[in-house]
């Protein structure tokens, strides 16, 4: 090909549209699977509320675990478009609503003994069991707990990223509670009784627990109908990527690299090898965090090859990411699918490990040499897709792109180099 454009130099005129058309087209996959994403999100977590419902209506140790069971199912298909978030800042001003994480669960409910405050006084106030506080000077009536509440008042309060109030997390430890095992086995155990009503209710303010449950499912599934939306035909999300094909595929690469590298393999993987520290698992209530490492590669994986599996069992495809490289470096594109399934692989043996009784926060124990050595072999897998992810910016001869770094790697600067 390359002696027939150099003999026909007349052809070269052709070259860029069809070049533009590609990209064109690989980025409307990418808008696709994205707006997939989020309405299978979307679904899900209508699920979850209809779950929570009728938990709070009729309590019970079966509705819990099914609320539960809605729960994970919904991280399922959320997990897999956190790719989206690095390049698209529509997704990360709002990531935190839904997806905020570590949290002082003080804020919420009762824990253990207590919540240590340290810098952050709220992190004892215990809204449920606190119908009026203060907050910067300002009285606050909680008296009804309501999703304005969580939203508008409570989360990231004082400006604090630990004052989670809403999103998946705070809905985690409203039916799992707190994981009081530290690297021993077992999640959050929290009773069924903790929603029930008159003498049978546990712990106190069992009605007001299930206000925050039913206000908090409420804003979840508001806030995944509002970014569903931002990916359809005329969202703004889709608009603001096909407006320019070539910022679109810095952004798909951009949120590859970040969510692997800085995200993934560092904030939620090796900082808590490093500091031997359960609190740092992403799914830390639940005992879940194996399937939010595992969904959030395969995320990264969908991208690249352009597809997606729905939760109905249909496909979303079209032209991607790896026909672009492809077709600038063969070799290159072959190497990157490859590490993506390195990737996977390993995330697989940590999912595998976890479902058979060796979870997360076991393998983050002091001196457990097996499970460092899950955790940072698969820490090693995502930073060598992020070199390869990293070519490929060069292949495609696009800027160079600064992805999201972490202190708690090792030389991160070193790892583009």
């Amino acid at each position: 090909m390359t002696r027939i454009l150099t003999a026909l130099p007349a052809l070269l005129a052709f070259a860029a549209p069809a070049i533009a058309q590609d990209r064109a087209a690989v980025v409307a996959t990418y808008a696709d699977i994205a707006a997939a994403g989020y309405e299978d999100s979307l679904t899900k977590a209508r699920a979850l509320q209809h779950a929570t419902r009728a938990l709070i209506e009729t309590p019970s140790a079966e509705a819990l675990e099914a609320a539960k069971s809605a729960w994970l199912a919904a991280r399922v298909p959320y997990q897999q478009t956190e790719v989206f978030r690095f390049g698209n800042p529509i997704v990360d001003d709002w990531e935190g609503r839904v997806n905020a994480w570590p949290l002082d669960e003080g804020l919420i409910d009762y824990v253990d003994g207590g919540a240590t405050t340290g810098d952050n006084q709220l992190a004892a106030l215990n809204v449920i069991a606190t119908p009026r506080f203060t907050l910067s000077g300002e009285e606050i009536d909680a008296t009804k707990i309501t999703p304005a509440l969580l939203e508008q008042t409570l989360h990231e309060a004082d400006a604090i990223e630990a004052n989670v109030a809403t999103g998946y997390h705070a809905i985690e430890f409203l039916l799992w509670g707190q994981d009081l095992n530290g690297t021993g086995p077992g999640a959050g155990d929290r009773p069924w009784t903790d929603y029930a009503r008159g003498e049978n209710c546990t712990n106190g303010h069992c009605d007001r627990r299930a206000d925050y449950l039913a206000a908090a499912t409420e804003l979840l599934v508001s806030d995944l109908d509002w970014m569903a939306r931002q990916w359809t035909d005329d969202g703004a999300a889709r608009a603001a990527l096909t407006a320019d094909p070539d910022a679109a595929i810095i952004a798909m690469l951009t949120g590859m690299g970040s969510l692997s590298y800085g995200e993934q393999a560092g904030e939620r993987m090796k900082l808590g090898v490093m500091l031997n520290d359960p609190e740092e698992e992403h799914d830390c209530f639940s005992d879940n965090t194996h399937n939010s490492h595992y969904y959030d590669g395969l995320g990264m994986r969908n991208v690249y090859r352009g597809e997606y599996l729905r939760v109905d069992g249909s496909t979303v495809s079209g032209p991607s990411l790896a026909d672009l490289v492809a077709a600038a470096d063969a070799g290159l594109a072959a190497e990157l699918d490859d590490d993506l399934d390195t990737t996977m692989t390993r995330l697989g043996r940590i999912k595998t490990a976890a479902e058979a009784g060796f979870s997360y926060d076991m393998m983050l124990a002091r001196g457990n040499a097996e499970g460092e050595a899950l955790i940072m072999d698969a820490v090693d897998a995502l930073v060598d897709q992020t070199r390869s992810i990293e070519r490929a910016v060069a292949a495609l001869g696009l800027d160079q792109i600064g992805f999201a770094g972490s202190d708690s790697l090792d030389s991160p600067d070193a790892v583009f180099q």
